[in-house]
């Protein structure tokens, strides 16, 4: 069975999520969607992807001459499954779109987990996606909590997590928003990240606090955890170490800083310089008594692609076995 997929929105996560579908042998994309005729626009024609666009913005696209194939609603009729990567503020329009087509959808992050009624992440429940119309992949922070705590929680066993996420500023391709000479305190407290891990790992005792800096390469976390029984600092690390998607590195050896992490994620060829993984500093963690701290640094804009991909399988019922689905992603987008 090879999935339908279209794309509705190209931009920062949905022109990921389209690569990392053609290189699955189990599904296809059948559109992307842009508003406006943009660069992504083009890229999009470039990598021969059929085009839909806004109705009535087609004028728009002819005058800029970029090939499309129809609108948004001729895209859904391609479709099976749609991963709406849209602006956070169009979730509930969307969805009574796709349910009126009577499409399974993938929403992210920026949506409310009250939207779709389950949230994913591939290592810790992908069986509540299984056959679902409507799911949240969660936002890359929450995806980066995961990662990292729920292999501990399973192996481990945690009473508590305090953390707290220090936020790029941006996306690098932003040049609209700042701060640009600030640190910006999240005044919400605690943040929202914390429940929002709690709408994967249910039982979960979190709380999350957050600033803003200006930066745009990555988030870092600060996270402390208390654990419920006695472990050494190398049972965590081997625990990590067979956790997919997870990194660990040494600061120790080059790689102190967000900075040098994207140079590194460059310099190992990755697609648009981008870090999958969740990175973990192996001399920046430790554990004392019962408590383990670490940092770990984010790649916010491409951390929840590999999810989207196994969410697609999840809800299609094309793979029961969610480390079937993580390992055959992992392979084919080259993650180590």
């Amino acid at each position: 069975m090879v999935v339908k997929v279209a794309i509705n929105g190209y931009g920062t996560i949905g022109k990921r999520v389209a690569d990392a579908v053609t290189l699955q042998d189990d599904m296809k994309i059948v559109g992307v969607s842009k508003t406006k005729p943009t660069f992504e626009a083009q890229v999009a024609n470039s990598k021969g992807f059929p085009l839909y666009v806004l109705a009535g913005n087609e004028k728009k696209f002819d005058q800029a001459g970029i090939k499309i194939k129809g609108t948004i609603d001729d895209m859904l009729k391609e479709a099976e499954i749609v991963v709406d990567c849209t602006p956070g503020d169009l979730g509930d329009q969307c969805k009574a779109t796709y349910g009126k087509a009577n499409l399974k959808a993938i929403f992210q992050g920026g949506e409310d987990h009250e939207l779709t009624g389950t949230s994913f992440n591939a290592l810790a429940n992908y069986k509540e996606a299984w056959g679902k119309q409507f799911v949240r992949v969660v936002s890359c922070n929450t995806t980066g909590l995961i990662r990292t705590l729920f292999p501990i929680d399973r192996d481990i066993g945690i009473e508590r997590v305090n953390a707290v996420l220090i936020r790029r500023a941006v996306d690098p391709r932003d040049s609209k928003k700042g701060p640009v000479n600030a640190i910006k305190p999240v005044l919400e407290l605690p943040s929202h990240q914390g429940p929002d891990v709690q709408t994967v790992m249910h039982s979960l005792k979190i709380s999350t606090m957050a600033v803003a800096v200006p930066t745009t390469l990555m988030h870092v976390h600060s996270v402390i955890v208390d654990l419920k029984k006695d472990v050494k600092k190398e049972d965590v690390l081997k625990i990590w170490e067979g956790t997919p998607r997870v990194m660990l590195i040494d600061g120790s050896k080059g790689l102190p800083s967000t900075a040098e992490i994207m140079e590194y994620a460059r310099d190992l060829g990755h697609a648009r310089g981008d870090f999958n993984e969740i990175i973990v500093w192996r001399d920046g963690m430790n554990v004392v008594g019962r408590t383990l701290y670490y940092y770990q640094a984010i790649h916010q804009e491409s951390d929840v692609i590999p999810e989207n991909i196994d969410c697609i399988r999840s809800m299609m019922k094309t793979e029961p076995d969610n480390m079937k689905s993580i390992q055959k992603t992992d392979k084919t987008m080259g993650i180590k």
